[in-house]
Formats: structure tokens, C-alpha cells, sequence
């Protein structure tokens, strides 16, 4: 079946949209033809002779005037239209020889809903599947009939008409569906997706959506940047008529989508129904394990220039361990028996590592490959290479810090010469913040740079003495303690209270960030892909790392010079938590307590219920810890 049934009522809805959308597509095409119907008029009536005179001949002429322009105006718009290259969904291709069982299952699904089968099938990071059409000529290879995937392959001499006519849309599917998803509940949840295929090859339909994906790309071209005043004019002309068309046509579009997925819907109720409504829970929990992965496993990793290269595998491991400790959840990890969808593919081990490296480009901006500034990094190493690394960095960066603003030990320098303690840092911030403020620094001490640190009247760690990035001419001809420190801003009113020192420490650290994150594009930026299917300079397409607040700074560089101090002095070990990102093991049992402890020092100055912790756990505070 080709078309769509005019008995189903959402079918028929779609296909009156889709005409309402071409009717707004002709009436633009009637307004351009109007001056040249006119000065033909005109001509045919001076040459028969009913339009005799001056004032005719004039008109005529002024008219074939207005028309010529308005014709090529109309011919420039409706090049730019044709040719505009529509968006297109990064995705991983899943070539027909990698995944026989799963184009199968599709096919198969596919006959019994009694629409066409999707062309090709892709997979993308993130819990989501939806039709995808690539028949653009800009998009590359016909899809299905290069079966290598590679984005680099020749195109296929087929007419643009034989692209739109015949082809079906691709079938991007979300990759952490095919690892938590067993074969059934993956056939249910496809089942409403690939019966959208029977709309998606209705002439109407199909045209109506090239013509709007058409118009949404010409608007990003006229949108774009860099253009010299003469240019820069044309392209408001030209994007100031293709909003109107867009706007004249957004309702009726909308329309049509909703009365496609009606229908696909109302098909799909023939697969699986009951399946269905049990896949559907299991879409939900996959959706909150794997945003729960991303931000509290990946991104850590990210930051540190590695990325997991198991993310869909580690979304198994994370919704199992959410069975385990939600009650909500008891029941779904009997279900780990059946056969998983991801069996679908010959190799998943190199899908799984591919969209692994794709959602670190979307949701972090990294590099397109792999290199020595971002290699790919096993769950089995994870403890090792990203969580002892990350702490260990954090508490280096923190040093540097109170290096910078001249914070010295007022008591135990002697352990202080060996090495950086955790003590150092509990002193100062659970010290009076006004009066014995430059107390906590050496009379006498100095900063990096040899300046002084300290005065009595004037203590190092007071907001007003940073300086503000851009006030030094030379890293070199400033003070350490003046060196890339920026005023620290009073936190927020949803960041909770903060003591004076810990804001200076926040304003420091603060500058290190932002230092080092000035440098790191040169480290991050990677070999790009031939032939982007997106916009480079937007990347990362959905970042998922918002503003971290002060205090929020503070707490983990805290607690990552608490954990470096756990690990050398008491016999911890870094682990990973699959819902909450690091841990730190003491005696193979994961440190739960801690963080409000260090919230307390943080925010009100009271190392009391820390210091217990510490005792209780072993952990030498005078005893020097490694760093970075």
C-alpha cells in the first residue's frame, strides 16, 4: 500500500492540510505570474488595436517592467527554496549488512501495518524515534540504495522526481532503546513510528512537507551572517517574503503533522496494543536513566577530555540499578532475561561506542574522532581514569587558589612543606570571616609572585582584592596573587547563604575556569567530518551543563580534596555510582554521608560534623595528599 486509506479519518484530515499547505505555495505562485498575465494583456490588446495611444503604449512597457522583476525575484525565491538544504537529525547510519534482523523486524512490521517499509534505519542518542525524509538533493546518496553508509559516497544519478515519489522516509531510532528494550517492546514502540510511513509517501503530504522544510531553510539562509550591505539587503527581502509564506502556511502545517500521527496512530492499534502500553513505561524509565547517565556519568568524563564509549550499554546498568533501589521499578529487571533488541545488530559493540561519540559531540561539543586530548574510556577504567583524575584535578585547582591569594596554615607548616593538606583548607574556611580574616596568612607570607599576601588591616581572601580578567597587560608582569583572578560576585539568592572566604575562593575559582576553559578549544577541537549534517559553530547542539552556582563550586572542590585525603591517608578507593556519577568507597561502601557535612563547613563555617566524619572514617587531615 503506497497511499493512505480515505476511510481513517485523521488520514483524510492530513491530506485536507496538506492541500490548504500547497494552496498558500500556489496562491504565491499566482501573485508573481500577475504583472506578467497583465503586460500580456496589454500587448495582445495594443497589437489588436483596442488599446491604442500614448498612455497605453507607456503602461504597457512600465507594466513588463514591474513583471520582469517581479519574475526573476520570484524565480531567485524559488531557487533559493529548492536548493536551501533542510536539517538533518545527527544521526548514527545503520547500513542493511550490520543489522539484517533489525531491517527485518521493520519490514516485517512494516507489512503487517500495510504501509511501505522505511528506506533506512539510524540510530541516534537519545530516547526518542521518529521519520526522518532525506530525499533532498543536498542530503547525499539515495538512502537504501548505497548500503555503505559512508557520507562520502558518490550520488546516484535517480531524478529528483524518482527521489520524492518513490523514496520512504528514514527510521531513526533511539540507541538506549535498542540496549534496555527487549524485541518486543521494541516492535511495539516502532509499531506507531513506522506506520507513519503510508502519510509520508502521499503525494499531497510529501509535497506539502518539502515545501516547508523549503521555506525553514531558506529562512536559516537568509539568516545567515557575514554578508557585505548590498547582500545583506536582498537576503532581508528575500527572508521577509519567505516568513510571510511560512507564517501563511504554519497552522495548516501544524494541522497536517497532528492528523499524520492520528492516523499512525489509529493504524498502529492493530500491533501489539497491549505490548504497547507495558513498552511505554519502559520508554519513560529509559528516558530518566539516560538523562541520569549524561549528567552525573558522562559529563564528568567529558570535562576531562575522555569520553565512555559504552553509554548505551551503561544505560542497562544504571535502569537496573534504579530497579533495584525504587520500589516503583521492582519487577522490570525480570525482564533482563528476555532477548535484548540490541541483539538486532551484528556488531553493537561499535554502534554503541559510535553513538557514544556522538553524544559527546551533541550534548558536550567535543571532537568529531578520537585523538590525545579525547580518547574513549571504558566503565572498567572509569574509576581510575576519570573520577580519581577529576578529584585529584580539583583539589590541584583549589590549591592554586589559596597559593594565589595567599592563604598560608597558621599552625603544622612543617606537614604544610611536605605537600598540600586538607587541613589547610577546613582551617581557613571554618575561621572567623571578619577581623581574623588575614590571620589565616602569615604575617610575613607572600603570594606566587612574591607579593604580599597579607595585612593585617588588609586580608587576602576579601572579595575586593581580586582582580578582574583583563586588568593585567602580562601574566608574567603581574603578582601570582593578582594573576587571572576575577571579582567574585555575591552569590545568588538560590545559592544559599556563603561565608566571605568561601566567596573569595569562589571568585578564584571561578578565574581558574574560566582560564582554562579559554584554552580548551585549542585542545578540544577535533577533525570534523566531510560533510556536516549540522552546524559546526552551534556545537554542542544541547548542552547539558548549566551555570554551576557558587556554592555549588565551593562543595566540589571541597569534597574532592576530601576524597583525595580519604584515598591517600585511609585506604579509599574511587568508584562509580551508575545514577550518581563519582563515589568515593571507604571500605568497599559507598560514602553517602558526606556531602552534607561539607555543605555545613561551606555554607556556615562549621567544621564539626566534617571533622567527626573524618575521624570516624580515619582520615589524617595534617597528612599531604597527591594532586594532578
Amino acid at each position: 500500500m503506497t497511499g493512505i486509506g480515505g476511510g481513517e479519518v485523521g488520514a483524510r484530515t492530513a491530506r485536507s492540510r496538506a492541500l490548504a499547505v500547497l494552496r498558500v505555495r500556489s496562491r504565491a505562485l499566482a501573485v508573481a505570474l500577475l504583472p506578467a498575465a497583465l503586460a500580456v494583456i496589454l500587448f495582445v490588446g495594443g497589437s489588436t488595436g483596442h488599446l491604442p495611444g500614448r498612455g497605453w503604449d507607456l503602461a504597457r512597457w512600465a507594466v513588463a517592467a514591474v513583471a520582469v522583476v517581479v519574475l526573476l525575484l520570484a524565480v531567485g525565491v524559488g531557487l533559493v527554496v529548492a536548493r536551501a538544504r533542510p536539517a538533518v537529525s545527527p544521526t548514527v547510519p545503520i547500513p542493511e549488512e550490520s543489522a539484517p534482523d533489525l531491517y527485518r523486524l521493520v519490514r516485517d512490521l512494516a507489512a503487517r501495518l500495510e504501509v511501505p517499509a522505511p528506506s533506512a534505519i539510524a540510530l541516534t542518542p537519545d530516547c526518542d524515534s521518529w521519520l526522518e525524509d532525506r530525499t533532498h538533493p543536498s542530503h547525499g546518496p539515495v538512502p537504501g540504495k548505497d548500503r555503505s553508509g559512508e557520507p562520502k559516497a558518490p550520488r546516484r544519478a535517480v531524478s529528483l522526481r524518482a527521489r520524492r515519489t518513490v523514496q520512504a522516509p528514514v527510521l531513526v531510532i533511539g540507541s538506549p532503546f535498542l540496549w534496555w528494550m527487549r524485541v518486543g517492546e521494541l516492535r511495539a514502540v516502532l509499531a506507531p513510528v513506522v506506520a507513519g510511513t503510508g502519510p509520508s509517501v502521499q503525494p499531497d503530504i510529501a509535497a506539502a512537507r518539502r515545501f516547508v522544510r523549503g521555506l525553514d531553510a531558506a529562512v536559516a539562509v537568509a539568516s545567515a551572517p557575514g554578508r557585505r550591505l548590498p547582500l545583506r539587503a536582498v537576503y532581508a527581502g528575500l527572508g521577509w517574503v519567505v516568513r510571510l509564506l511560512l507564517r501563511g502556511c504554519r497552522e495548516h502545517a501544524a494541522g497536517m503533522e497532528r492528523a499524520v500521527a492520528a492516523a499512525a496512530a489509529e493504524r498502529a492499534q492493530v500491533v501489539d496494543y497491549g505490548l504497547r502500553i507495558v513498552a511505554q513505561e519502559q520508554v519513560g524509565l529509559a528516558y530518566a536513566g539516560w538523562d541520569r547517565l549524561l549528567t552525573r556519568v558522562a559529563l564528568p568524563a567529558w570535562r576531562m577530555g575522555r569520553w565512555p564509549s559504552r553509554l548505551d550499554a551503561g544505560v542497562v546498568a544504571a535502569l537496573t540499578e534504579l530497579s533495584r533501589r525504587d520500589r516503583l521499578a521492582e519487577g522490570f529487571t525480570s525482564r533482563l532475561g528476555e532477548r535484548p533488541a540490541c541483539d538486532l545488530l551484528e556488531e553493537p559493540g561499535s554502534v554503541d561506542e559510535a553513538a557514544s561519540l556522538l553524544a559527546a559531540r551533541l550534548f558536550h561539543g567535543g571532537p568529531a574522532e578520537r585523538g590525545p586530548d579525547w580518547s574513549p574510556v571504558d566503565w572498567r577504567e572509569y574509576p581510575d581514569e576519570v573520577v580519581d583524575r577529576k578529584w585529584r584535578t580539583d583539589a590541584a585547582r583549589l590549591q592554586r587558589v589559596l597559593d594565589a591569594l595567599g592563604i598560608r596554615r597558621a599552625s603544622g607548616s612543617a606537614a604544610e612543606a611536605h605537600g598540600p593538606t586538607l587541613a589547610r583548607i577546613l582551617e581557613h574556611l571554618s575561621a572567623p570571616s571578619s577581623g581574623a580574616s588575614g590571620a589565616s596568612g602569615a604575617s610575613g607570607a607572600s603570594g606566587p609572585g612574591g607579593s604580599p599576601a597579607g595585612t593585617p588591616g588588609s586580608a587576602p581572601s576579601d572579595p575586593s582584592r581580586a582582580k578582574t580578567p583583563g586588568a593585567e597587560t602580562s601574566g608574567a608582569e603581574t603578582s601570582g596573587a593578582e594573576d587571572g583572578l576575577v571579582a567574585p560576585v555575591a552569590p545568588d539568592e538560590d545559592t544559599g547563604p556563603c561565608t566571605e572566604r568561601g566567596a573569595a575562593l569562589v571568585a578564584g575559582l571561578s578565574a581558574e575556569l574560566a582560564r582554562e576553559e579559554r584554552a580548551a578549544p585549542a585542545t578540544r577541537t577535533g577533525p570534523l567530518s566531510a560533510a556536516p549534517a549540522w552546524d559546526e559553530g552551534a556545537l554542542p547542539l544541547f548542552p547539558l551543563e548549566p551555570p554551576r552556582t557558587g556554592r555549588e563550586l565551593l562543595v566540589d572542590h571541597v569534597t574532592a580534596m576530601v576524597c583525595c585525603a580519604a584515598m591517600d591517608t585511609a585506604g579509599a578507593t574511587p568508584g562509580l555510582d551508575w545514577l550518581d556519577g563519582p563515589a568515593l568507597l571507604i571500605n568497599g561502601e559507598k560514602a553517602a554521608d558526606l556531602a552534607p557535612r561539607v555543605l555545613a563547613l561551606v555554607e556556615n563555617g562549621d567544621p564539626g560534623p566534617l571533622r567527626t566524619w573524618l575521624i570516624d572514617s580515619g582520615i589524617r587531615l595534617e597528612k599531604p595528599i597527591r594532586l594532578a
